[in-house]
């Protein structure tokens, strides 16, 4: 990794409608608390509140997790919630 990039993390949050919702981010627990609680939190979360945080998984860089979000956007549910039922 070179020092100017940083590491972001991706994330899977449940929904209180039993949806998932698939982001990145610099700090996971700030932009937890951002959609459960402002209008910073991505409009589909802003009428599924409360979220949960599912799985994480940090990335080198911006470009590495924005490939693995599409990835995982792609996937069935099962896939999914495979990530965090078997590791």
């Amino acid at each position: 990794m070179k020092p100017s990039e940083k590491s972001y993390t991706l994330y899977i949050l449940k929904c209180s409608d039993n949806t998932y919702y698939t982001g990145i981010a610099l700090d996971v627990e700030k932009r937890l608390n951002e959609h459960n609680s402002s209008d910073k939190g991505a409009k589909y979360t802003r009428h599924r509140r409360p979220v949960t945080l599912m799985y994480s998984e940090l990335c080198d860089n911006k470009s590495s997790a924005l490939k693995r979000e599409r990835a995982i956007k792609t996937m069935k549910r099962s896939a999914k919630e495979a990530l965090w039922n078997c590791g």
